[in-house]
């Protein structure tokens, strides 16, 4: 089956190479080769605004570009690689299936336990090849899927990936669009899969040469980047297939199995048919084709549940998002931070809210956006919200990029890890988190324009005066921000580092084989928080199993009275966090526990519990 898109450089084999290209208010374009030798030909014009070229005689590692009336030269906008930069010539490539076996099925949407990575700074060498050599690592955890941030060729050799210029270009510094596929070959065959970050809402601001083909832009609407994407003005068809045929591209040509979209709070849409409703139905069409399903994962601001509704419900159809308002309850509650976004957090009683309905704003007023915020989202499944401690952009946009292990305790970042991975949710880990890494994560970019460098600067001091921190915000140009935001894999495997990242993966065992944490519907779930203790208690069961936890987010230990266990029965101790084997002060709570015992717990820990019988 041919997933290979309707536009940009097909190579069909033996030579044969179909181009197309859509620029509907040009009056001519021609493709310029520059190998096995020098040819500039004619394009022809299709309905809509396409051109299209069918040419022989042209290898893999062609170079080319596109010419428009005759003047302006360019790189195909929908170029598949780009080895030298986001500023020369575009290359062929054969991304053609042929020969390769089909025989990864998937994993099903509620079993993801996601690892997010950024392949530059994961490993010294930065590259997909590097990537497979941790993956053991990673699979030893007990991770599901690794999470890549966006890959789309960007300029110069670092970058977060957010600026890329050719969506469909996997960049050159990291091995091109060869490494990204054995990446994930390699992925699937250890049982994981694969999601990719991709941008659409906007284009990095060198070497995008969109607009020079068409409307891409709309100026009805204006993005934190500028202009924002068209998708709902005149001629946005065109822009739309961009877009979907290059989700469709990651998605059947490289197998990979769920993309996380970005920022789609700016998507700006008003069609009777928005686009990401289209993108969904595109990709459950891809599914059904290829017999596997793959997923659609927003990240979004506006707690609306439209989203992550089904279409017969008038939703879009996207499978689950990302949970800021998880995330900011957890983060405000061990840190004690108010600045910014954090000024709407810091009660106990909002991690519970949100363990219970999956959004804490759904229609009430914020403080920090001074006006009511979300809607309803309690009747959702749990599959539909993706939960984490940490993650790239809430470490990555602090203006020192401190990670948790650098702002909490030893045996905080342990019950924080529980929260996560113990709820019903999608849980998300950023890359180091499972062994405390406490090298900053770091905005960096590798602009060639000094002027553009400059705006960079400007923009991230300008971020972070709400949140009033102190010190100089590190050059996101200077190559030195970039080294310091890479891993240091030789604190993984020692003292507490590796007592974590057993502890990490003990609580992913447990989530896969307990009965009540396999069962996620929150209709089986009871959460009850005392605010003054900071001590939370959580039921689950399923089936004549039943699990209870307590959570101390204070620093102090706790002496809980029976009724704020609030247990019948006798229930045996299957996990506690501050036990010596986990690099703990020593556990307090008792092995077994029955109705009427007050117990101590200690500070920033927890207790899991089976009920006996159960």
């Amino acid at each position: 089956m041919n997933f290979l898109p309707d536009i940009g450089a097909a190579y069909l084999g033996d030579g044969k190479v179909g181009f197309r290209v859509w620029a509907p208010f040009r009056r001519s374009m021609q493709i310029r080769l520059a190998a096995p030798e020098e040819r500039l030909v004619a394009m022809d014009r299709e309905e809509r605004g396409y051109w299209s070229i069918a040419l022989e005689n042209v290898r893999p590692g062609s170079r080319y570009t596109i010419v428009l009336d005759e003047k302006i030269e360019r790189p195909d906008p929908a170029s598949f690689s780009q080895p030298e930069g986001v500023h020369r010539p575009s290359e062929v490539i054969d991304l053609r299936l042929a020969g390769r076996e089909r025989t990864w099925g998937g994993i099903a949407l509620e079993d993801y336990i996601f690892y997010e990575l950024h392949v530059g700074t994961f490993t010294t060498k930065g590259t997909f090849e590097a990537v497979i050599e941790k993956l053991d690592h990673i699979s030893l955890l007990g991770a599901t899927s690794i999470e890549i941030m966006p890959v789309a060729q960007f300029p110069g050799a670092r970058n977060w990936g957010y600026d890329g210029a050719y969506p469909y270009a996997a960049q050159n510094s990291y091995g091109g669009a060869a490494g990204l596929r054995r990446l994930v070959d390699a992925c699937h065959e250890r049982g994981m899969a694969v999601t990719l970050d991709v941008v659409y809402n906007h284009l990095g601001p060198e070497g995008a040469y969109l607009r020079d083909f068409g409307p891409y832009f709309t100026r009805s609407y204006i993005t934190p980047w500028g202009e924002a994407i068209n998708f709902d003005d005149a001629y946005n068809d065109g822009v739309r297939n961009f877009f979907i045929q290059n989700a469709l591209f990651w998605l059947g040509v490289f197998d990979i199995d769920a993309l996380r979209l970005d920022a789609v709070h700016a998507i700006y849409d008003r069609s009777a048919v928005p686009f990401l409703a289209q993108l969904s139905e595109s990709v459950r069409e891809l599914g059904e084709k290829t017999g596997r399903p793959r997923y659609l994962i927003a990240e979004s601001d506006l707690n609306d549940s439209r989203i992550i509704r089904p279409k017969k419900h008038w939703g879009y159809g996207l499978d689950s998002q990302w949970s800021d308002d998880f995330h900011h309850s957890l983060h405000a509650l061990l840190t004690g931070e108010r600045g910014g976004y954090y000024t709407d957090f810091g009660r106990l009683a909002d991690l519970t809210t949100v363990l219970g309905e999956g959004y804490l704003y759904s229609g009430r007023y914020s403080k920090f956006r001074k006006r009511n915020h979300g809607n309803r989202s309690a009747d959702l499944e749990s599959k539909k919200f993706v939960v984490a401690s940490q993650n790239h952009d809430q470490v990555g946009n602090r203006m020192l990029g401190e990670r948790l292990s650098t702002l909490v305790s030893f045996e905080a970042l342990k019950v924080c890890a529980a929260t996560v991975l113990l709820s019903p949710y999608l849980p998300l880990l950023f890359m180091g988190e499972e062994y405390g890494e406490q090298a900053p994560f770091l905005y960096f970019v590798d602009h060639t324009d000094p002027e553009l460098r400059e705006a960079v600067r400007k923009g991230r001091r300008e971020e972070f005066k709400e949140f009033l921190w102190e010190g100089e915000v590190p050059d996101p140009d200077s190559r030195e921000t970039f080294l310091s935001s890479r891993l240091n894999w030789s604190r993984a495997g020692e003292g507490r580092s590796r007592a974590l990242f057993d502890f990490y993966r003990r609580l992913i065992q447990l989530r896969r084989v307990e009965p009540a944490l396999g069962n996620r519907e929150r209709g089986d779930m009871e959460v009850r928080g005392l605010e003054e203790k900071q001590v939370m208690v959580v039921r689950r069961k399923s089936a004549g199993y039943e699990l209870f936890s307590l959570y101390n987010f204070f620093e102090e230990d706790q002496v809980l009275e029976p009724s704020e266990i609030g247990i019948r029965g006798g229930w045996q101790k299957i996990l506690d966090s501050a036990d010596a084997q986990w690099a703990g002060p020593g556990a307090t709570l008792p092995e077994r526990l029955e109705k009427g015992r007050i117990v101590t717990i200690r500070a920033s820990s927890l207790g899991l519990y089976r009920k006996i019988g159960g």
